[in-house]
């Protein structure tokens, strides 16, 4: 009975977490619709979350909302999704990782033009009062396409993309 309960509460957290990072990849084209909105990180990351992305670094829970509004705001639309989930749970932790693919469309027409990204995401997850959260995450560019942040193609530097 005690391995049953055990796997139920480990199905029960993989779910969360799933759930936790689908509500972070919506959120990542929705948190702005109706206005700046500086509350909803709060239902995805820890106090002292550590973010690293191709844009740039964050740490704590404070301007979370305004480092993701500045990236959003170069484009006029954004629609990101996730798979490959991959959950590693160690108790009340737990290793995280996915593949991360983003569509960001410069101009008010549907048709573009596109700027692409692709690559791995991932992370820690820690369970908490409020429930699972992220206290770390990354995203690695394996691709792009299109015109970047700044109108130009992103060029690779042997290591990591930079604006050409």
């Amino acid at each position: 009975m005690e391995s049953l309960r055990r796997r139920v509460r480990e199905l029960g957290d993989r779910m969360e977490i799933q759930a936790l990072i689908d509500r972070y990849v919506t959120l990542l084209d929705t948190q702005d619709e109706d206005g700046f909105d500086e509350s909803w990180p709060a239902t995805v990351f820890t106090d002292d979350v550590r973010l690293r992305f191709p844009i740039g670094s964050h740490r704590g829970l404070e301007g979370v909302a305004g480092f993701h509004h500045r990236a959003k705001a170069r484009f006029d639309r954004t629609l990101h999704t996730a798979s490959n989930y991959a959950v590693r749970l160690d108790g009340d932790r737990a290793r995280v990782r996915l593949h991360m693919t983003a569509t960001h469309v410069h101009g008010d027409k549907p048709t573009g033009p596109f700027f692409g990204i692709g690559g791995p995401c991932g992370g820690l997850a820690v369970r908490t009062e409020r429930g699972w959260r992220l206290a770390e995450w990354e995203y690695d560019l394996t691709w792009a396409s299109g015109p970047g942040p700044n109108g130009t193609p992103l060029v690779w530097r042997g290591t990591h993309y930079t604006p050409s």
